[in-house]
């Protein structure tokens, strides 16, 4: 059974669910799930976790983002980026890039984000693009959101390229929208790439051309790589089979000194992944969320 996380490269022009239900038809429509959505503009790091990994996707899309991204001044468009109508035309000032350099410097740290109508959060239902395309707008509430780095990497006139790291339910397109404001002018985005997802920061990626034309190529990282943040609890055998009937386990000693209370990876000997667990305030050990395939996911 096909389990693991592929660290997809996704190519421009395509939304995330697509590139998501090719690569699952590829490994044989295996049960798979993306963790985080990009834009179909963007392009970059997508993991797509497949088969029993899909029980770690929530972790991941748990994690912090980095991001490159190209703000142009001058001009706001419908959609916050290329695809959408120019709606407002402004003067550029002078010395935008030191301005923007000095607003971003008050951007970092926690702050709160009006999610954008043109995004994928839904209404009754109905996502908000959706609406937006109709014309309609609806009050949106703003969500918490953690801006560790904002950096200005080159600017040229209108135009400029900045790289963040930033939370989950960070809008980028929303960023560079208040960035540009903030100096008193309007901008879109004109280019978005996702460099990492935490805590695959450095990790390669594989295309979706090559991915399709030979799957069984592909790389795919084990199940518990997402998890490194976790404790790792390895069992004895007789504690491996109370565990999978569903019983809670004594930790011996030994065990309560590796792992405090919380959730922690368990495996058997071996080093054979056998997914999570999590340690009680009495010390007890109760299985969470165990694969069913324990044949997949070694580290």
């Amino acid at each position: 059974m096909t389990c693991g996380i592929l660290l997809l490269d996704k190519p421009q022009g395509l939304s995330s669910n697509a590139a998501l239900q090719r690569v699952r038809y590829a490994f044989g429509k295996v049960k798979a799930g993306h963790t985080g959505s990009l834009d179909p503009l963007a392009t970059g790091m997508l993991p797509i976790c497949l088969g029993e990994a899909t029980k770690v996707a929530g972790d991941l899309i748990e994690g912090r983002k980095a991001y490159v991204f190209d703000l142009r001044l001058g001009e706001r468009t419908a959609t916050g980026d290329l695809e959408g109508e120019v709606v407002e035309r402004l003067a550029v000032p002078a010395g935008a890039a030191e301005l923007l350099h000095q607003a971003a410097a008050a951007r970092t740290g926690a702050s709160r984000q009006v999610p954008p109508m043109y995004s994928a959060l839904k209404r009754d239902g109905q996502p908000l693009y959706k609406l937006a395309r109709q014309g309609i707008t609806v009050p949106r509430e703003s969500r918490a959101i953690q801006i560790d780095s904002l950096v200005q990497i080159t600017a040229d006139g209108a135009d400029s390229q900045w790289r963040v790291i930033c939370s989950k339910g960070t809008y980028v397109r929303t960023l560079a929208e208040d960035l540009a404001s903030t100096i008193g002018c309007c901008g879109h985005l004109t280019q978005l790439r996702r460099e990492w997802v935490e805590p695959f920061e450095g990790q390669p990626l594989q295309s979706l051309e090559a991915v399709l034309a030979r799957p069984e190529a592909a790389t795919l990282l084990p199940a518990d790589a997402a998890l490194p943040q976790l404790p790792r609890l390895a069992l004895g055998e007789e504690a491996v089979a109370r565990l999978l009937q569903g019983q809670q386990l004594a930790l011996e000693a030994g065990q309560r000194e590796e792992a405090s209370e919380g959730r922690v990876r368990l495996y058997a000997q071996g080093g054979r992944f056998l997914g999570l667990g999590e340690i009680m305030p009495g010390g007890a050990l109760q299985p969470r969320r165990l694969f069913n395939d324990l044949g997949a996911g070694f580290t």
